[in-house]
């Protein structure tokens, strides 16, 4: 990230039409950057601000965008350790380090809006973390209470939550086998 990068940066656009500057290696840990740079000519990406590159994110709002580039930029230093499965541990900080788990330690609306930015933007390590935090929070959970945490509602009538119940009792842990 010092002049010698002959890359420069790149405008990322938020949903709101917030621009942040950011060093090109940074930004390249998304897909979709290495994709749109791509198929930019090479003398596009210059320091000079008037032919830098502007990648527009109209999914993505600036305070979750500043999120990413937070991320991207600590990866690019002290990358992830990558996630296995199956889960040695249902903690984070026992599967990541410190850093990321802390990192995605935020509230439940701002979580799920990183998951769709990394979707988006095509962050796979992201995309990885914020949806083992996601599966963190589920683990253990009823239906019920996924559906309030998801915003899902329930289309079953009583009589078929119990039918439905009733045919899946062995994933619940509490069935006999006889």
């Amino acid at each position: 990230m010092d002049g010698d990068d002959a890359h420069g940066t790149v405008k990322l656009v938020s949903k709101e039409g917030d621009t942040f500057e950011v060093p090109i290696e940074v930004a390249k840990l998304s897909n979709l950057v290495v994709t749109t740079l791509g198929e930019e000519d090479d003398d596009d990406y210059d320091d000079d601000d008037d032919n830098m590159v502007e990648i527009p994110l109209p999914n993505v709002k600036s305070s979750v965008l500043a999120k990413v580039i937070e991320y991207c930029t600590h990866y690019n230093q002290d990358p992830m350790t990558p996630i296995t499965t199956p889960l040695k541990s249902n903690r984070i900080e026992e599967i990541v380090q410190e850093w990321y788990a802390h990192f995605v330690d935020v509230e439940q609306i701002l979580l799920f809006e990183l998951v769709t930015a990394a979707n988006f933007m095509d962050i796979k390590a992201l995309l990885d973390l914020t949806c083992l935090a996601v599966s963190v929070l589920i683990k253990g959970k009823s239906a019920e209470e996924i559906r309030r945490i998801f915003n899902i509602s329930n289309d079953f009538s009583p009589e078929e939550e119990a039918q439905v119940s009733k045919e899946n009792q062995f994933t619940d842990g509490t069935s006999s086998s006889s």
